[in-house]
């Protein structure tokens, strides 16, 4: 019988270092096993060691079950067993009960009449007891205290502590722990769990499912208990264990089909979107006979497959198989997928009017959901129609209801949205927060295709302010490669910074050579969200290479440049946002060879800015006017612009644009102003790593959290004590604490 609980929650969470040195000591180790073992290890790299030398054949193999405790033979394990064996048989036994439930709050080890006997165990500095939990030391001790009690004793454990916890009113978590003592079948029982399960918290409801697939004996009810405990522990951000809960799955069709569609998700979120694609369109197709709403899951992912992968026009078959499935009287959430499904197709067919009226409906139905995941694809629909900002509350709310229920898996997901909507609104302080997060969530629940796109976010926040480092690393970082199809979503945004870079140090044929490709990728292809995004500056770079005049003729450059346009004018216009509209115009009047009207769009573009609150876009905008009156022989007409450009980009600490706008304003004759802001002021960067210092972060620890090297973190940590004036850590600590 396996236990209610997974051992080591406590523990700290598979960095880097631990991952390498597994790989080293057992190349090969199938993903899950690797995670439980990384997981058991509790961050601690000797109890790494003592586990992986004890594999046997099969467990590498990932044929049997990974190890659950320390073995016996190992130092480790000996120094903790016999730390255990001198203390009294009351105290092991709490701490039994201490080691039966991560979860237990000493408010129910106390009801269960063993919170006092704990006071050894601490004195011995086995265990720290705190208001809300009890803490092994080392972690793995947990896994040791349980596993070496005899089953018998296990079970008596699960027994007392299922009474105290109905008493207390916690129903899901009490038959839970009266299933691990049960023995033999339950049907009665199987059918509580499954009831139970529905509300609870995903780690919970993930062994409640388990638990009533082993106690039943119908097979058909098994197998979908088993397919919903791998669900619950990907949603809880459990990876491997959902991962060794589908090995189990049995061979029942519509279980399989089940499974198959989680697997699809989980191959979604770990890289492979075409191999995703497959996976969920076959689920889906099993699904519709049996569970409607479980294929219009696996559609809407395979949607979303389509798109990571460039390959949107394949997205108008996935499309037609959703919407077969809509009878018209479907609840909020489901009226919301179909409406998004309808108004992707559009957006991918160049129908921009029915997609922004699909989509619009979908802002709307979003009013009526509380489901996590239903809202962070309405957030999603927000960016496809340009409001961002509405965007930014759907994806916030996604977040707040997901922690909520214990759904950790879906906060990196709309924290994704959040920087993208971030990115989009010129808040690049709250996308590099958002991005940075939600990087470091993906990574801990097991979904490495968004911890690089979120990367990609960062590169492309980076290369704005002309942070060429920070930028490099997180490309490289990325690792990010084609598809099959074309550039995937994590490449698009990293090639969209490499782009950028060219762009903010003076090479704009370079940025023409990236963007080119990118942008004006062949039909059907390519990332819309980057190729929308990316346009403004790719009209820039070419404007900065070759300026459009009177006489300028047709040519293939200008021919693709135009279909480019094209699609990124309508669909600017059809959002309304004042953001985008401003971004428009800056781009007619780049294209524009008839100076009035050059001037006519800048100013509208100005005007624009004025209604939004996007400081560095309006920036932006100024020195693009300033540098084309200058250029149009208007020096006087230029200063005005460059000089608002110049304090700007300042006050937002982005040097390399406030150095182009110093050189525009010099060739207009006029002289640069001092900078009020001195050197002393410490930039957005700069300050998050002061911050993480003064809370005792290292220089490994803070470039682990901030995706950088420790190299660039101890360059900045430099910078940052010529600024502030101090000569060490701790001077920083008391001025960050001043």
């Amino acid at each position: 019988m396996q236990e209610a609980f997974r051992y080591g929650r406590d523990a700290a969470r598979d960095d880097a270092a631990l991952r390498t040195l597994l790989t080293g000591l057992v190349p090969g180790l199938p993903a899950e096993v690797a995670a439980a073992v990384l997981t058991l290890a509790g961050g601690d790299p000797a109890v790494l060691r003592e586990v992986a030398g004890t594999l046997t054949p099969e467990q590498v193999r990932g044929t049997q079950p990974p190890p659950c405790t320390l073995p016996a033979a190992g130092p480790l394990g000996r120094r903790c067993r016999a730390a255990l064996a001198v203390l009294p048989v009351r105290t092991r036994h709490a701490l039994l009960l201490a080691a039966t439930d991560p979860d237990l709050a000493p408010g129910e080890l106390l009801a269960a009449g063993a919170a006092e006997a704990l006071a050894v165990a601490e004195q011995a500095g086995l265990v720290t007891v705190t208001s809300g939990a009890v803490q092994f030391t080392p972690a793995v001790l947990r896994a040791v205290v349980y596993y070496d009690a005899p089953l018998a004793a296990r079970r008596a454990a699960h027994s007392l502590l299922a009474d105290v916890l109905d008493r207390r009113g916690e129903r899901l978590r009490g038959l839970v722990h009266r299933a691990a003592a049960a023995v033999g079948a339950d049907e009665d029982l199987s059918r509580d769990l499954l009831a139970a399960a529905a509300d609870g918290p995903p780690r919970t409801a993930s062994a409640a499912y388990r638990y009533a697939a082993e106690l039943t004996a119908d097979a058909d009810r098994a197998a979908g208990s088993m397919v919903a405990a791998a669900r619950q522990a990907w949603l809880a951000g459990e990876r491997h264990q959902a991962g060794l809960l589908l090995r189990r799955v049995s061979r029942r069709p519509q279980a399989r089909a089940r499974a198959g569609g989680l697997t699809g998700e989980m191959e979604l979120r770990e890289g492979d979107p075409a191999t995703a694609r497959d996976m969920l369109l076959d689920a889906a197709a099993h699904l519709v006979p049996h569970d409607v709403p479980a294929a219009l899951e696996a559609l809407l992912l395979a949607g979303e497959a389509v798109h990571l992968a460039g390959e949107h026009g394949r997205y108008r078959e996935v499309a037609r198989r959703a919407l077969a499935l809509r009878r018209g009287d479907e609840p909020a959430p489901v009226a919301l997928a179909y409406q998004q499904v309808a108004g992707l197709a559009g957006m991918y067919a160049g129908e921009h009017d029915t997609a922004f009226a699909r989509l619009r409906d979908v802002l709307r139905l979003a009013g009526r959901v509380e489901e996590p995941a239903a809202l962070i694809r309405a957030a999603g629909a927000g960016i496809l129609v340009g409001d961002d900002a509405r965007a930014r509350a759907l994806a916030g709310r996604a977040i707040a209801l997901a922690r909520d229920r214990g759904e950790v898996t879906l906060v990196p997901q709309a924290l994704e949205i959040t920087a993208f909507a971030g990115l989009a609104e010129g808040h690049y302080e709250a996308a590099t927060t958002a991005a940075t997060e939600g990087a470091a969530l993906a990574r801990a629940t097991g979904q490495p295709a968004l911890v690089r796109s979120q990367l990609g976010v960062l590169a492309v926040l980076a290369a704005l302010v002309g942070d060429r480092e920070s930028c490099v690393l997180r490309v490289r970082e990325a690792g990010a490669g084609d598809t099959v199809q074309g550039p995937g979503e994590a490449r698009a945004l990293c090639q969209w910074a490499l782009a950028l870079l060219d762009l903010v140090e003076g090479r704009p044929r370079r940025t023409v050579e990236r963007l080119g490709t990118l942008v004006v990728a062949a039909s059907a292809r390519g990332n819309l969200i980057v190729q929308v995004a990316a346009t403004p500056h790719l009209v820039e770079a070419v404007w900065r290479c070759d300026p459009p005049t009177r006489t300028s003729g047709p040519d293939a450059r200008a021919a693709a440049l135009d279909r480019t346009f094209e699609p990124f004018d309508r669909w600017t216009t059809g959002t309304g946002q004042p953001a985008w509209l401003a971004l428009r115009s800056r781009c007619r009047a780049l294209r524009s060879a008839e100076p009035q009207a050059a001037e006519e769009h800048f100013r509208e573009a100005l005007r624009q800015h004025d209604r939004g609150d996007a400081d560095f876009a309006r920036a932006h905008t100024e020195l693009l006017f300033g540098r084309d009156l200058r250029r149009r022989r208007r020096p006087g007409a230029a200063r005005e612009h460059l000089r608002s450009a110049v304090e700007t980009f300042r006050l937002l600490q982005a040097g390399p644009w406030a150095a182009q706008a110093d050189v525009e304003l010099r060739a207009a004759g006029a002289p640069v102003p001092p900078d009020p802001a001195g050197a002393r002021e410490l930039t957005a960067q700069q300050e998050r790593i002061a911050r993480l210092v003064a809370d005792g972060a290292t220089n490994r620890e803070i470039a682990q959290q901030l995706f950088l090297s420790p190299r660039t973190i101890d360059h900045h940590l430099r910078n940052v004590f010529a600024r502030l004036g101090v000569r060490s850590r701790t001077e920083l600590v008391r001025r960050m604490a001043g």
